[in-house]
C-alpha cells in the first residue's frame, strides 16, 4: 500500500459522525442553544433521533445571565439549533 493509501485509509478511519459525537458526550456537561436564543447548560442524560434532549442539572440562560435552575430537563429537538461540549 502507497503512503497516499494509507493516508486516506487512516483518515477514513479518523472521520467521525454527529452520532459518534454525541454518543461520545452522554453523561457529560453540554452548553443547548435553542432557536430562540436561549441557553442550557447541564449533563446530557440521554438524546434520542429526533435530537430531542434530556439534561440533568439544568441551568436555563437569557442573554448570558443565569434565569433559572433546573433538576431535570426536556427539550424538544425541533427547537434545538445547536449542541456543544461545556
Amino acid at each position: 500500500m502507497s503512503e497516499q493509501q494509507q493516508s486516506v485509509a487512516a483518515a477514513a478511519v479518523a472521520k467521525k459522525s454527529p452520532t459518534d459525537f454525541l454518543n461520545h458526550i452522554l453523561g457529560r456537561r453540554v452548553f443547548v442553544r435553542l432557536n430562540s436564543g436561549i441557553d442550557y447548560r447541564g449533563v446530557l442524560a440521554c438524546l434520542d433521533g429526533y435530537m430531542n434532549i434530556a439534561l440533568e442539572q439544568t441551568e436555563e440562560y437569557v442573554d448570558g445571565e443565569l434565569r433559572n435552575r433546573y433538576g431535570d430537563a426536556f427539550i424538544r429537538g425541533n427547537n434545538v439549533l445547536y449542541i456543544s461540549t461545556a
